[in-house]
């Protein structure tokens, strides 16, 4: 499966890249045609400082105190946090940089000491891969139950422009990978002709099947 890897370099910095892998990919709640591996962003100080900064020149205009991290984004977020601060209407802020924990029902909560962070505060919510939306809706009813405002979206790729009206801003994009797609399982193509599952995939990475 890793033979099939190509790179994508981002159209703004070719430093910040991403690998795609062409196959049948399964998520929790969608079937995809290429996984999205983003491990350089995520753990290269060097990239992440890099994808950060590009994030920040979208929201230089945006009052953000809290950072809300996804998907294992703790590293990009705080470069954003850093970035953020140095220039545009949040310079000289100190913006918080937290990441919700998942219940046994998987929902997103806030323990007591974190929750002075969300309560009437401006929010970023920042997620490592946007397909279908869903994460980000479960995100937004956990912010509403603590009066965060959710005022920006950003990620490292996404499928989608927009959530809830407000616009997702992407590093990568649909158009950054020709042919990108995601299917609701029981009407995924790919199943249908009976093409096995190449791997179960999530925010940490793929298992093979």
């Amino acid at each position: 499966m890793e033979g099939r890897a190509q790179t994508i370099e981002s159209r703004k910095n070719k430093k910040i890249k991403i690998s795609i892998i062409p196959g049948h990919f399964a998520t929790n709640h969608s079937h995809i045609n290429y996984y999205v591996d983003m491990t350089g962003i995520k753990t290269s100080h060097k990239m992440a400082k890099a994808a950060a900064e590009q994030l920040a020149n979208t929201y230089s205009s945006t009052h953000i105190d809290t950072i809300i991290c996804l998907e294992g984004t703790e590293i990009l977020g705080a470069f954003l946090a850093e970035s953020l601060a140095s220039g545009g209407i949040n310079v000289g802020e100190d913006i918080s940089v937290i990441t919700p924990e998942l219940n046994s029902n998987n929902q997103m909560i806030f323990r007591d000491n974190v929750q002075k962070n969300i309560w009437g505060k401006r929010v970023l919510l920042l997620i490592s891969s946007v397909s279908t939306g869903k994460t980000i809706n479960r995100a937004i009813e956990c912010l509403k139950y603590y009066s965060g405002e959710l005022v920006a979206i950003g990620s490292i790729f996404s499928a989608i422009t927009d959530s809830n009206g407000i616009e997702v801003h992407a590093i990568f994009s649909r158009d950054d990978i020709a042919g990108y797609q995601t299917f609701v399982p029981s009407k995924c193509p790919m199943c249908q002709l009976g093409q096995k599952v190449d791997a179960l995939v999530n925010s940490f990475g793929y298992s093979k099947i």
